[in-house]
């Protein structure tokens, strides 16, 4: 028996441990971001020329209206052109699509994927383009992405991560949602470029050098997460991935409990599999070739999600509070607040609101839908996951009115 209460002691320290070290590293991203970030100089003064692509698969409901809206740039109409690659669409909007002044690729594959459409799109599309920006089928950006993101090119990046933001806050799950990505902006882009490593890049309102990107992508084969994927090549070889705080590109946010789970069990499958794959080698090319970027973004996927963290951080703290000695509870309850303060410095002050407090009642039910996201993990990573979008007759100008 006693030997059964040294392995739970040995087991709830190295959880500490574990919780400590991840919480520690948030936190001073955290601290970063309250920080500003110094844009570098510009080194030339060239328009590139953009292909916004726009990959989709059955988006029927939204992607005409995404698509005019991507039209309306303040950048030089002949520097950019729109390029929707349509996936399983229908006749109707295929046709509505054509209406428009924009280029239209239709793909089928037998299992679709985001980077099969993408690396089909290149092939059609040959190499007149500068530059690519990447969105998703419900995607909206700001009149100036372009031109803001132009400028982190001119600054010499390759490799640029605008800031998406939540276009919908209908639902409690959605206020939750935005919340958890503008926290993720805060630590992983804002507070990461302070702190003088790459910015995370999401999959969407993402922009590359546009023969780069061809060229890297053709190694890409990933299911789902294709994103990390090449986030963690790029740091590999040492490319540095800026953050544009002030590009706007607004994203539809979840409204229901199982949408939620459905996406989330998609995000914890692909940082599994991108833990087994990058970790260990990220941490060889630290120790030997002072690779911190890489390492740096390796450890993203050592990271509990932001939700589990607080919610298993509340659950011991309730523990602590009434069934743990003294000196282990003080320990915890200090982690605790140190996890809350995370989460204060990284929460834009718009949400500090009744409509916030609401949405907070639904922290328990997201946390049980992630802890069994995490049992049912196995293959989710192997096929493909599809979030379905709804927000039709979408009022894009109030929307960036109010960001």
């Amino acid at each position: 028996m006693n030997l059964i209460f040294l392995l739970i002691e040995i087991a709830m320290w190295i959880f500490y441990g574990y919780l400590v070290i991840t919480s520690l590293y948030i936190f001073i991203n955290a601290v970063a971001g309250l920080f500003p970030y110094k844009k570098p100089k510009p080194k030339d003064l060239k328009l590139r020329k953009f292909a916004v692509m726009i990959p989709g698969y059955k988006e029927d409901e939204i992607i005409v209206e995404v698509c005019k809206d991507a039209l309306e740039q303040d950048y030089p109409k002949d520097k950019f052109d729109v390029i929707a690659i349509a996936d399983s669409y229908r006749a109707e909007t295929l046709s509505a699509l054509r209406e428009l002044p924009i280029k239209v690729i239709e793909v089928s594959f037998e299992k679709s994927t985001k980077a099969k459409a993408l690396n089909k799109a290149m092939e059609v599309l040959g190499d007149e383009y500068d530059a690519v920006l990447i969105l998703d089928a419900d995607n909206l950006i700001a009149d100036d992405f372009l031109s803001k993101i132009n400028a982190s090119f001119q600054a010499g990046f390759i490799a640029v991560q605008g800031h998406r933001v939540a276009k919908n806050a209908d639902s409690g799950f959605a206020v939750l949602d935005a919340i958890s990505e503008e926290i993720n902006n805060h630590i992983f882009r804002k507070g990461a470029r302070v702190l003088g490593v790459s910015s995370a890049i999401i999959g969407s309102g993402m922009a590359f050098d546009y023969a780069f990107f061809k060229k890297m992508m053709k190694d890409v084969h990933a299911i789902g997460g294709f994103d990390k994927e090449i986030d963690l090549k790029m740091c590999r070889d040492g490319i540095t991935i800026e953050y544009v705080h002030d590009a706007y590109c607004y994203d539809e946010k979840v409204q229901k409990a199982e949408v939620f789970q459905h996406q989330r069990r998609r995000w914890l499958s692909a940082q599994w599999v991108y833990f087994k794959r990058y970790f260990a080698e990220s941490f060889v090319a630290l120790i030997t070739k002072g690779n911190i970027d890489f390492f740096n973004k390796a450890f993203h996927t050592f990271l509990p999600p932001r939700i589990l963290l607080l919610g298993f951080m509340s659950i011991i703290f309730f523990i602590s509070i009434f069934f743990i000695p003294n000196v282990i509870a003080i320990a915890w309850i200090k982690l605790f607040v140190l996890v809350v303060l995370t989460f204060v410095f990284s929460i834009p002050r718009k949400f500090y609101s009744g409509k916030t407090l609401k949405a907070v009642w639904l922290l328990p039910k997201g946390f049980f839908l992630m802890f069994l996201s995490l049992l049912k993990l196995k293959g989710a990573n192997k096929q493909f996951l599809h979030t379905k979008h709804t927000s039709s007759g979408i009022d894009s100008k109030e929307i960036k009115k109010n960001k």
